[in-house]
This record gives C-alpha cells, structure tokens and sequence, in this order.
C-alpha cells in the first residue's frame, strides 16, 4: 500500500455501493482495462465476500467495513413501528438517535481507515465509484488531504442542502447518461465539471452461442416453457414486485409461462426476498415463479431467457444488465425513464413500457411473446447498437483522457 518509485499515477478507487452490481462491475472493467504504463490502482471497497476479494487479482486492494452496525436495518424497522407516532417527536427523535449511531460506529470508523490508507497510499487521484452521499467520507479524505476527485455518478440526484454541499467538492464529474447529467445540473453544478461517459463493459466476454438450456435444465424448466426474467439485485426498486403483478396477468394468456427472478440480495433487503416469495407463492402463479439467486455464468441466463426484462421502479441510471442484454441480442422490455431511453430505441432495439404500470409492461411482454419475428429483429438491432457504443476499451479511453486532464492541472506534491 506504500507509494512505488515509478512514473506512473496512482488512482484510488472507493466503491460504497449497496451490493455486487453493476456499479463494481463496471469498475473492475475499468480498473482491468487501465493503462497499466501510466496508471496504478488501488481499490477500496466497504463490503467484503469471494466477488470483492476478486478484485485483488486485478488491483491492489483493501476492504474497510463501512458497517459494524446494521443502522439500515433498524431505520427499515422502525419506519414499519406505529407506537412512536403516539408520542409527539418519538419518531424524529428515534430517528436522530439511529443516524448518530451510524455516525458514530460506521462513519467516522471508515472515515478514520480511510484517512490513513490514503495517506499511505498517496494517489494523485480520487475516484469515487458512486455519488456523493454515500461516498461522503471519500470526498472529506481528498479535501483534507488536497488530492482531485473525480466522482462517478450512477442514479439521479436531489436537491438537499447537504446533497448541494457535498457536490461541491469533486472536481469532475462522469455522469453514466445524459439523464444523470441533467440530474446533476439540478444540484448547481455547471456543464463544465460534467462529462457523460457511458459504462462499459466486456462485450467480447458475452457468448453470443452459450447454451441457455444449461440454465433452463439446473432450474427444472420444461422445455416448452415460455421463459420471462427479470434480472437485476432484489431491491425494492428494481421492480420485482411490478414484475410479479405484470406476468399474474399473463398467466391464462401465456398458459407455459415460466417467470423467473434472477439476482442476488443484498444484506438489507432480505425482509424483501421473502416478500417476493410470499407474493410469488400465492396460487394465482400456480407454482411458476423461480428465484435464481446470484447467477455467475450471465450469457447462459440470458441466453435461457424468451424475454429480459428491466422493471425498475425509479428511473436507472443506465443499467448494466441491459447493455449485456443488448448485447446479447435478447427481446428486451424496458421502463421508459432514467438511461433506458438512451439505451433502448423503442420498437427498434426493445420494446419500452409506461413507467410503473404493470398492464402496460404485460401488454408488451405479449408482444414479444405473439411475435418471433419481433423478437428475432429487434435483437439483432439491438446487438448491433450495443457493440458501437459500450465497449470497455472506448470507456476506459474516455476515463482516462480525463484524469490527464486534472493530473495536468493540479499537481499534488507527492514523489513519483
């Protein structure tokens, strides 16, 4: 963790993410990707497991736990409690109490780690993988310490005092849309310390010819089954629950549906899976519905899969599993808001569907499911439009040519 006598610039990544997503994903791309003559990595992650240590075949790397205290837990708890609002203020109160608690055993401990890793490490630059709240104690590193931050922005902003305090301390910003860039203009920041740079990844890597009846086969799905998945981490806003609503309609009118849920659960959202698999046991789905958990192999999945869908309830900033979609030239249904309008052309690469509305989403589902040929073009186009414009190594170019940029300008003192 201690500077090295060579030429090249140090950048330290902090990822602070809910769970392995796209967001780590596409950092490992990068970081995989970096120009290795001129740049050298270090990656701090605040959760830890076999995907995390992963990382340390690929970079230095260094876990810093970002929770002794399951804070969202308790706040998630008490947000379902009725007692506190029989008492004026209880609820505010509990709920102070609950965020100085997180102040106390998960921030300034991480804060504290990461402080002193830094300093150690010596970078010439920040990145911060995600936005800035939750990266809070990253971007006060790189204040104290004088070193330029670049900020990685994936999900749409609001426009709190703090939120507005805090963006005004990275000196870049990379939005992953230009949905997200306009969302970061919301929060007072100018056009001049933004730059859209969508995420990349390893197309080359996405089988286009897996055998998607490996995965059929492992999950016991007849082959005659019509097979409807939506992949992404089981949270709240993923849309699950919506997808769920969506396929029950479908079920007299694509009478060998299969309907899958693929993805892993993050440690705060487990009350959520079982939610999901009360909803999904009901007998209106007669047994039909098939969570996957985490699934390595992707190209199988998607592969195994009639129709991908992504339901998220609240705007994606991009959406990772719908680049691998695209380019896997899989049918694809998406939200009409956040990145997916960017990414999807409707009726051309995807089909969209009204925001929140589970008819609508069931309604487009039953066009793929009426039309081979539908789904035959549309994912050919699709693929096409995946390989001109997300490929890791254009990304990685992008990426780099701006920390050129402010390594030029701000020179930090530290021996090379």
């Amino acid at each position: 963790m201690s500077k090295t006598n060579n030429n090249k610039k140090r950048v330290l990544y902090v990822e602070n993410g809910i769970g392995y997503g796209g967001a780590i994903i596409c950092l490992r791309y990068l970081v995989r990707h970096l120009d290795r003559e001129r740049f050298e990595p270090m990656v701090v992650t605040g959760r830890t497991g076999t995907q995390y240590q992963e990382i340390s075949n690929e970079a230095a790397w260094l876990h810093i736990s970002d929770r002794h205290i399951d804070v969202i837990n308790m706040q998630r708890k008490l947000a379902t409690l009725h007692w506190p609002d029989t008492i004026i203020g209880m609820r505010f109160l509990l709920r102070q109490l609950l965020a100085r608690l997180d102040d106390v055993a998960n921030f300034i401990p991480f804060f504290m780690h990461l402080l002193w890793s830094t300093w150690r490490f010596k970078p010439h630059l920040i990145h911060v993988n995600n936005e800035p709240l939750c990266n809070r104690a990253a971007l006060l590193v790189g204040k104290i310490l004088g070193i330029p931050i670049i900020c990685h922005v994936r999900g749409e902003q609001k426009g709190s005092w703090l939120m507005r305090w805090l963006y005004g301390i990275p000196h870049h910003f990379i939005a992953v849309s230009e949905w997200i860039s306009s969302s970061i203009g919301q929060v007072n920041v100018p056009p001049s310390k933004r730059t859209v740079i969508y995420d990349g990844i390893e197309l080359q890597k996405l089988d286009l010819h897996a055998d998607g009846t490996v995965f059929r086969k492992k999950y016991n799905i007849p082959e005659d089954a019509f097979v409807v998945g939506l992949v992404g981490l089981l949270i709240p806003w993923k849309g699950q629950r919506l997808f769920l609503e969506a396929t029950r309609q479908l079920m007299r009118d694509i009478p060998n549906i299969a309907i899958l849920i693929v993805g892993g659960t993050p440690d705060e959202c487990y009350s959520f899976e079982q939610e999901l698999r009360t909803l999904a046991n009901e007998s209106d789905f007669n047994g039909k519905v098939i969570f996957t958990g985490h699934v390595v192999d992707m190209p199988t999945v998607y592969n195994g899969l009639d129709i991908v869908v992504s339901a998220s309830t609240s705007p994606e900033p991009l959406g990772t599993m719908i680049i691998e979609c695209l380019t896997m030239a899989r049918p694809l249904v998406a939200p009409q808001h956040g990145g997916a309008v960017e990414m999807v052309d409707h009726e051309h690469t995807g089909l969209l569907f009204l925001p929140n509305d589970a008819t609508d989403l069931a309604v487009k589902i039953k066009r793929f499911y009426d039309s081979v040929e539908l789904r035959e073009t549309l994912g050919t186009a699709a693929r096409e439009k995946a390989l001109a414009t997300f490929a890791v190594e254009e990304h990685a170019r992008h990426v780099q040519k701006i920390y050129d940029e402010f390594l030029t300008e701000y020179q930090q003192g530290y021996p090379t």
